[in-house]
């Protein structure tokens, strides 16, 4: 094994070992990693920024040195001078590697930005904004009747609007004389109702009728989406969103608790981390709507227990351990200023309760987004991610488990896998007889088959396969015939096509032949047992409810999440991801936590409704639940080794074939004598 230094490119997870002394950028394209440039090197343009980062990654199996790469040289010296680099960032193209390194390429160096596919979704809210605006006139001051400015106008909105126990924050104070006499006595005052007592949170002279925002913030562990609203009217001004920043210390939530316990003050870094990029986000979405950040005087936060901790700067080792302990699980009324957030001085911030340990805000905003505790039918809603947030039940009875599922749905752990991006497979298709795929890739609308399939994909390529991608293919080989149940990939005689190929002791698929500009890209063993391990962990935490409620069936299927909302539901079930379900009854809610967000943002009486819920739903532990694991063992074949699934079957029949030439081993892998 090579003694060359290992590095390791975030968030791609491209990694490879390369000579001391070999430039970073130099690395990241013999890798094929996304880093931009177009200067050659010469450290003008400075599009190949990266950000290193030092300490023990145990997910990785490395520890990075503060050494690990060169000393800051004169280029970028001369380069901060003119420019400025930001604090920890290093220029790819001076900066050489001297040790084991793990590398983060921000959404600003990269060629292909991150698609982050957590849109608006289309939904009626009853408009009841924390943020008002009212006009008052208030009492001039009189000699005879002293009283002050503040007092006045604390009656004058009591006595015309019938507002009561009113205060206002110490920033108020200075500006209050001067706004008074200049309107005249006539003020507009923006008031926050929707925490304790109403507090004066702006005041503008005279008539104010401009517009004021909030936002609804989704903080998921791979990706930040934003949508910024209109208080007044709820239209979604402008939907933003960008990579967490956090990524680079670990792709799974597990791994940045790691991170935290492995590493001194990793769990402030990785807090740090999250609020800059938070602020970033802001700054791009506002710019976008062509506001002032100062008009937003509301924001509502959503997002898992281990984001939960790190955004709020608690460490989260408790939640990397059992019984799971959450520092908090209420609601939390805060300040957005105690987040280090950038919006308005007095702008607020609500983040909805986390449900349990690993069952967190985004997973309550999912329930009040698709209300499954006022369904009369049966409704499964599995919010996909990292870790699979899963609720079952109806207005009688409702339960929630999370599972871990790992990375693997968003691309990660496959040998071509990717994120979203322009250039990646998203849809596959596999003829049954003759065995050849047509695809689609992100950012074209053709199939790869169409006439001006090549022309129109010239600017990207094809560059990988993303999680939408590696499901529809795994499926549609397994209804082709090229995998059997097991997950095992049939050779060329076996199949019939010389698409298989060997592949040390096992097979892999040929999806893509590649082209001078673009690697060839195949489905191999290992990517089917990733995708079979996430899916099993997945269908086990379902079925697990359904063990609790005593039923075999349910009645409806929701897929929330931003990679939800790309699943086709017919490959999800060949892959055995969800219960056996009419395929009309399984459909997309879209980012259904981004949509709870803003419904508690644009209507403040349904946060103390989703507080009640959330007291009300049966929590699940699935690592003490003694059938997780028999569940589990069964979902690994495709669809499942115990559960009949006679829907599916009667609309998509499976090829009965076993590539298993070697024994069966129970993790569908090939039993080779030892020699």
């Amino acid at each position: 094994m090579s003694n060359d230094p290992l590095v390791i490119f975030t968030p791609s997870g491209k990694r490879g070992r390369f000579p001391t002394g070999t430039p970073v950028l130099t690395a990241a394209r013999q890798l094929g990693v996304d880093l931009d440039s177009v200067c050659g090197g010469r450290g003008i343009c400075s599009k190949c920024q990266v950000t290193p980062s030092y300490g023990e990654f145990s997910k990785h199996g490395v520890t990075v040195a503060p050494d690990a790469l060169s000393d800051w040289n004169a280029v970028e010296e001369r380069y901060d001078q003119k420019r400025g680099l930001a604090k920890g960032r290093r220029l790819g193209c001076q900066a050489t590697i001297q040790h084991d390194v793990v590398i983060d390429v921000p959404p600003e160096s990269q060629v292909h930005k991150q698609v982050v596919r957590k849109r608006a979704e289309a939904r009626d809210i009853v408009m009841n904004p924390a943020v008002r605006l009212y006009y008052v006139e208030v009492e001039e001051p009189d000699m005879h009747e002293p009283s002050g400015d503040l007092e006045r106008l604390i009656a004058a909105l009591e006595n015309q609007w019938d507002i009561r126990n009113i205060e206002a924050d110490l920033h108020i104070l200075p500006q209050l004389q001067p706004i008074l006499r200049k309107g005249g006595w006539r003020v507009t005052v923006a008031l926050h109702e929707g925490m304790g007592a109403p507090r004066i949170m702006h005041l503008w002279p005279g008539f104010y009728e401009g517009t004021l925002y909030g936002l609804a913030v989704d903080l998921g562990s791979t990706t930040i989406a934003a949508h910024l609203c209109d208080l007044r009217s709820g239209e979604v001004v402008a939907s933003s969103g960008l990579m967490n920043p956090q990524i680079r210390f670990g792709e799974d939530l597990m791994s940045r608790v790691s991170y935290s316990m492995m590493n001194p003050g990793g769990a402030d870094e990785m807090t740090r981390a999250v609020r800059v990029g938070m602020n970033t986000l802001f700054e791009q979405i506002t710019t976008e709507a062509g506001i002032d950040r100062t008009l937003i005087m509301d924001s509502v936060f959503v997002m898992n227990p281990v984001m939960h901790h790190l955004f709020l700067g608690i460490d989260a080792y408790e939640l990397g351990q059992a019984p799971f302990a959450l520092a908090t699980s209420n609601a939390l009324h805060l300040r957005a200023s105690d987040l280090d957030l950038t919006l308005h001085p007095a702008a607020r911030t609500y983040i909805l309760p986390c449900i349990a340990g690993h069952v967190g805000a985004d997973a309550a905003a999912v329930t009040l987004s698709e209300a499954p505790d006022k369904s009369e039918d049966l409704v499964l809603v599995v919010d996909v991610g990292t870790n699979a947030e899963i609720q079952l039940g109806n207005k009688h009875r409702l339960l929630a488990c999370s599972s871990p599922t790992g990375p693997a749905f968003e691309g990660a752990q496959i040998s071509a896998g990717q994120r979203a991006a322009p250039g990646a497979i998203e849809r596959v298709e596999i003829d049954p007889v003759t065995k050849d795929p047509r695809f689609r890739v992100i950012g074209c609308d053709l199939w790869s088959e169409d006439p001006g399939f090549t022309q129109a994909i010239a600017a990207t390529g094809i560059t990988g396969i993303c999680g939408s991608g590696i499901i529809e293919a795994i499926a549609e080989m397994r209804m082709a015939g090229i995998v059997d149940a097991s997950g095992l990939i049939g050779s060329a005689e076996q199949v019939g096509t010389q698409r298989c190929i060997a592949d040390g002791r096992t097979h892999s698929y040929v999806l893509w032949h590649g082209t001078e500009d673009s690697p060839r890209i195949t489905v191999t063993n290992p990517d089917i047992r990733a995708i079979q391990m996430a899916k099993a962990a997945l269908y086990s935490g379902a079925r697990l409810l359904m063990d609790k409620l005593g039923v075999d069936t349910v009645d409806r299927v929701v897929l929330a999440g931003a990679f939800g909302a790309h699943i086709s539901p017919k490959h999800a079930m060949v892959l055995g991801m969800i219960p056996d379900c009419v395929l009309d009854k399984v459909t997309s809610a879209g980012n259904a936590a981004g949509t709870g967000a803003r419904i508690a943002l644009l209507n403040s009486d349904t946060r103390a409704e989703i507080e009640d819920t959330v007291r009300r739903i049966e929590k699940i532990e699935t690592a003490i639940e003694p059938r997780f694991q028999e569940h589990f063992v069964n979902a690994s074949a495709l669809p499942n080794s115990s559960e009949p699934f006679p829907i599916l079957n009667s609309v998509v029949p499976l090829p009965d074939v076993s590539f298993n030439t070697g024994g069966d081993d129970s993790g569908g892998r090939r039993r080779r004598r030892r020699g």
